[in-house]
């Protein structure tokens, strides 16, 4: 007993320190719904990350109500499904007619409906330490799936040379908040906590790392058409000794 007191310490500390920084990101789309409030419309907006993110919350919820001593799953994703439901009423409010069905549309058949069918079939067909392993591997199988979706933001960046999609701080603080989870899953010996966030880690890695290769193109471009003007006025005083005043004149309103 005595040699597995400092792992649960730990544990306990990793699994704190998650919910603090989960709780942060989870609070990272307050200023969007600021901006939705203040112009009174969500056009322009989705929905779809705020259903992903409530759907994850409500399946570790669960699977951490089936497992003992789980205090610390179960109290990050009560937080997080509750502001969630919140982004998603607000969004519901202000979001165009389309986009408003579509999204009610959306939670009554995924958030709703799907979250209820695993909920009936984990209860039918498995029991007690079957149904913990059965829902673990449902979570793990899905935040896979929720931690492997940046790729498309990346590839927009690498594509389009612009980091105005993918703030440096929600990476950072996904890449922290994966490294306390994977630590807490190592620790309390539960992998399928740990080992997703290794894949949440490695993602949080290549974004800091792309955002950091791409957060000053425009200022490389203007250094280039710099060298590129200086280049073309050599060149014509070259050909044009005579004419220095003048290419005086165009370097000066360059």
């Amino acid at each position: 007993m005595g040699f597995l007191a400092p792992h649960h310490q730990l544990a306990f500390i990793f699994g704190l320190l998650g919910n603090i920084v989960s709780f942060l990101v989870f609070l990272a789309p307050v200023p969007t719904f600021y901006q939705i409030c203040k112009k009174k419309t969500a056009e322009g907006y989705h929905s779809i990350p705020y259903m992903v993110a409530l759907s994850s919350a409500m399946m570790l919820l669960y699977y951490g109500i089936l497992k003992t001593n789980a205090v610390l799953i179960i109290s990050i994703n009560v937080i997080g499904c509750a502001i969630e439901i919140i982004y998603l009423v607000l969004y519901i409010i202000y979001a165009p007619k389309r986009e408003k069905v579509s999204t009610m549309k959306f939670i009554l058949l995924f958030n709703m409906g799907g979250y209820g069918l695993i909920i009936l079939l984990t209860n039918l067909l498995t029991e007690g330490s079957k149904r913990v392993t059965v829902m673990g591997w449902i979570c793990a199988v899905y935040n896979v799936a929720v931690f492997a979706s940046p790729l498309s933001i990346m590839r927009h960046v690498v594509r389009t040379k612009s980091v105005e999609h993918m703030p440096f701080s929600l990476s950072l603080f996904l890449t922290l908040c994966a490294t306390m989870w994977f630590f807490y899953g190592l620790f309390v010996m539960d992998f399928f906590i740990a080992l997703p966030n290794v894949l949440g880690f490695l993602f949080g890695i290549a974004q800091m790392i792309i955002y950091v290769t791409y957060k000053n193109p425009n200022k490389d471009v203007e250094m280039q058409q710099e060298v590129d003007t200086e280049l073309k006025l050599s060149s014509l005083e070259d050909a044009n000794p005579c004419k220095a005043d003048q290419q005086q004149e165009i370097r000066e309103a360059c």
